[in-house]
């Protein structure tokens, strides 16, 4: 699966905010990724935002990946503005900490996981804690 199999929109004024994917790539591919285990539980998945350039540069993307938390297999990856993206982090935490990601799937239910982290990284591949979203009492 590439990258541009997948679109990206945002909404941070929904409750909870929310980042919606959606697949547009070949019919089976992604249902065979998120199936191989059965479709991982939002506990079992890593949200990370990885800057493709400064983080205070309103023309900066950045690719947005889910992970299973326990073997850091990609299940996607999808190219997105960092601004956007952000935008979630910010209102997430305005809120009660939590997002949504939201994965449309041809021909199969919508996929909706609760997040409270997405871990933010600089395009050295350091973490951006003060951009990121991390709950109170979680040690990284």
């Amino acid at each position: 699966m590439r990258r541009d199999h997948f679109t990206v929109e945002t909404d941070p004024t929904r409750d909870p905010p929310a980042v919606s994917i959606t697949f547009d790539g070949p019919a089976g591919t992604l249902a065979e990724r998120l199936s191989d285990d059965g479709v991982p539980a939002a506990e079992d998945v890593d949200v990370i935002l990885r800057l493709q350039g400064p983080v205070d540069d309103p023309d900066t993307t950045g690719v947005l990946s889910l992970t299973r938390r326990l073997t850091g297999e990609y299940l996607l990856e999808v190219n997105g503005e960092a601004t956007e993206l952000l935008s979630v982090v910010n209102a997430a935490r305005e809120a009660e900490g939590t997002y949504a990601v939201r994965i449309g799937r041809p021909a199969d239910e919508t996929i909706v996981y609760e997040q409270g982290t997405l871990l933010v990284y600089d395009e050295e591949g350091s973490l951006l804690r003060q951009h990121s979203l991390i709950p109170s009492g979680v040690e990284l």
